[in-house]
């Protein structure tokens, strides 16, 4: 009777064992945001969705705030399966996978509404496929607003202005070039090392939405803010491809549907957050300016000559032109 108890007790604890593990695939997930911000929390919902619709088998635990590192890191890591997903800006992909130079393309998007059109429609579906041979699986398009401008030396309100300045921009050739055309320096560098930068004076400013500008204190160290909106860069969440290819297609499906649901609630938070930013940046003394647009748009014919080559990037560009 007593070995009867013991094998049944065993028995027991191997299927307790069994269902524990099963419980605990957690996947590991970066993004340079401090918690709160808005990709951090679309990412954090997904995770809850699929963790409700696996009954417990796969979880999200998101680490923000750069803990795993900065984006050219985590990059890394996601594509070799260090860890399985990653929030990171498109633009550092240009050179990885070239379909990425579309959206990244200063004055290419006419609003947010209109970004939205493309990166739902078949255009997305053309950005999420090239990145599967790069090992990554594209599982949402996030929203990060309009970058602008902002520098600690001058109110910026013309093209003229921007001679001579020095702003950091996302490790991106486009942007370097971008900048250039402008008649500015580009210093491409990590966004962990921005505040510090402006602060000695390595650079001028740099360039990004009003919620980083908030988040990352860099209104404290550069107050002039200009709405010349260059670009209107989607974020993507990404997933390693082997990690991908170990679900089963039921999980996929699960996975694919979360990030769609995902995709409506980070919208939702971050137009909440464009708002909250500017009122705090506002009354902290930021001086937001709104330079006339047309001289940027201009300057920008040679980014395009140089990185829209090729017939397929062409009829990209023509492509997102064309959604009304």
């Amino acid at each position: 009777m007593n070995l009867i108890r013991t094998l049944a007790a065993a028995v027991a604890v191997t299927a307790l064992m069994t269902a524990s593990a099963l419980a605990q695939t957690v996947l590991k997930s970066s993004d340079t945001h401090p918690d709160g911000y808005p990709t951090v929390e679309g990412v954090k919902y997904f995770g809850e969705l699929v963790k409700e619709r696996t009954n417990g088998r796969y979880s999200v635990e998101v680490y923000h705030s750069a803990q795993l590192g900065q984006e050219k890191d985590t990059i890394e890591q996601v594509r070799s399966g260090v860890i399985e997903l990653n929030r990171v800006s498109m633009a550092p992909f240009n050179g990885t996978v070239k379909e990425t130079i579309v959206p990244a393309l200063p004055y290419l998007f006419r609003s947010e509404e209109h970004m939205h059109k493309v990166m739902d429609g078949a255009i997305g579906d053309q950005i999420k496929a090239a990145f599967e041979p790069a090992g990554l699986v594209v599982l949402a398009f996030y929203d990060a607003g309009a970058r602008s401008f902002y520098n600690k030396t001058k109110p910026i309100n013309s093209v003229a202005d921007m001679k001579g300045l020095k702003f950091r921009v996302i490790q991106s050739d486009i942007f370097v070039d971008m900048v250039a055309a402008l008649g500015a320096n580009a210093t491409p560098m990590p966004y962990g090392e921005v505040y510090s930068a402006i602060e000695t004076g390595v650079i001028d400013g740099a360039e990004n939405n009003f919620p980083s500008y908030d988040t990352a204190k860099h209104f404290e160290v550069a107050k002039n803010y200009s709405l010349d909106e260059h670009t209107i860069l989607p974020e993507v969440f990404v997933m390693n491809k082997g990690a991908w290819d170990k679900l089963t297609p039921e999980d996929q499906a699960i996975f694919k549907q979360a990030a769609t649901d995902s995709v409506a609630k980070q919208r939702e938070l971050w137009s909440a957050k464009v708002a909250e930013s500017r009122k705090i940046v506002e009354a902290a003394g930021a001086q937001i300016t709104t330079p006339e647009k047309q001289g940027f748009i201009d300057a920008m014919k040679p980014v395009y000559e140089k990185h829209v080559t090729d017939d397929v990037l062409k009829k990209m560009v023509a492509d997102v032109q064309a959604v009304q």
